[in-house]
């Protein structure tokens, strides 16, 4: 059988999944798909702590999946990778019944 992945990529893929699969950071990424997000409106869409948030958008960020940019007293989050938009699209059309 052929294994189409390198050692290092599935590592790689896996330690990607790994950061996703955490709730809130998903709903955080499932958010930010189509707007940049303060810390404030993402911590009223989760219904958590802005320390809670403000955590996981660190690991988000260390791991290269969103950036952000500040604008007067706000900082703006949005997905860094667009390889995390197309995953995130894949997974909803596989796993999301339309309604």
């Amino acid at each position: 059988m052929k294994n189409d992945m390198k050692d290092e990529d599935v590592e790689h893929v896996a330690a990607l999944l790994k950061t996703m699969s955490h709730p809130i950071r998903m709903r955080i990424l499932c958010l930010l798909q189509d707007n940049e997000l303060t810390v404030g409106d993402l911590r009223s869409e989760v219904k958590t702590s802005n320390a809670n948030v403000s955590q996981h958008l660190t690991i988000l960020r260390n791991k290269q999946m969103i950036a952000s940019r500040k604008e007067a007293n706000y900082i703006y989050n949005r997905i860094a990778d667009k390889r995390i938009l197309e995953l995130i699209s894949t997974m909803k059309n596989l796993f999301c019944p339309a309604k």
